[in-house]
């Protein structure tokens, strides 16, 4: 039986992942959870972050604090996006060994993986070939948080378990309309459409490449899962976390333009790029473990989509 009343720090609980993982975590009853804003903590400030785990004394700590953002972003800013991730990670996974924390979860995503492989990917193929340019320097930041973590585990004897989500999406997202990822900046292009009363909507690249989608909810339920059954030495170097289910853009696109209620027509950029091709999960692994997706991406667009307007964003 898990101590509901264990110490659990969730770095970066605003964003889409980390405040997931919260309410999750606050729907399971556990109430000693520590989180605090970039203002009160620069995760990217060495001897902060180690004053606050001095102080704090975490026994599980779950590392879902990022600089993330879209195509644009990623290629335009690549020193920001590997810099402030490695710096982030770093910190947080030294001073969990420096303080003894019992279990780490640090989170990934499905970018680690080359530009051209297998389909649908598996764990092993990480490092088998070269990565997507668009956004290498986030993709390499995240492969050292998993090698790092594993090295601590065959060093020093630790508990921490590396995950890689596929492309989420849900309550809290980023709807900035250039560097957010593609479910936001599309139901932000199609709402504003609607209530602009535009005849058409922009989608970049050409439409055609598949990607899977996870609800962040989802991703909770699997991520507290793990925490409270399982161990590193369950997983291995790290495991995949999807629904094993993708769709093309333009699926996707009408799918949310449908959720939106807009009438208009789409027009595809082909200036703008695709991002890789093919990009689907392996999830057998995680499957076998015992947990599964349950939340189809028709049902989690309404559920964000409804966030988005109680927000008020536009």
């Amino acid at each position: 039986m898990i101590n509901k009343d264990i110490k659990i720090y969730i770095a970066g609980h605003r964003g889409l992942v980390g405040g997931a993982i919260k309410r999750e975590l606050e729907s399971k009853g556990y109430k000693n959870l520590v989180y605090k804003t970039h203002s009160e903590l620069d995760l990217c400030d060495s001897k902060a972050v180690e004053e606050f785990f001095n102080a704090e004394k975490p026994d599980w700590v779950i590392q879902a604090a990022a600089k993330v953002g879209g195509i644009l972003g990623n290629k335009t800013y690549p020193v920001e996006f590997m810099l402030e991730n490695l710096k982030i990670q770093n910190n947080i996974i030294e001073n969990s060994y420096k303080n003894n924390v019992k279990k780490l979860l640090f989170l990934g995503s499905s970018c680690i993986y080359p530009r051209v492989t297998q389909q649908p990917m598996k764990e092993e193929y990480l490092l088998s070939d070269y990565l997507e340019s668009t956004n290498e320097g986030y993709a390499l930041a995240k492969i050292c948080g998993i090698k790092l973590c594993n090295y601590y585990n065959r060093e020093y004897g630790t508990n921490y378990m590396s995950v890689m989500p596929c492309n989420l999406y849900g309550i809290g997202d980023n709807y900035h309309p250039e560097n957010a990822h593609v479910i936001p900046m599309l139901l932000r292009r199609f709402h504003e459409a609607k209530i602009n009363g535009q005849n058409e909507v922009t989608v970049w690249g050409t439409g055609t490449p598949r990607r899977e989608f996870l609800y962040a909810g989802d991703l909770a339920e699997a991520v507290v899962y793990l925490m409270e059954n399982k161990d590193a030495k369950d997983i291995g170097e790290f495991i995949n976390i999807g629904t094993g289910v993708d769709m093309t853009i333009n699926e996707i696109a009408n799918l949310i333009k449908e959720t939106v209620g807009y009438q208009g027509k789409l027009v595809y950029d082909t200036t703008k790029p695709d991002g890789t091709m093919l990009k689907m999960m392996d999830v057998s692994k995680i499957n076998a473990l015992g947990w599964r997706a349950k939340t189809p991406l028709k049902d989690g667009l309404k559920i964000a989509y409804e966030d988005f307007l109680k927000r008020g964003i536009v």
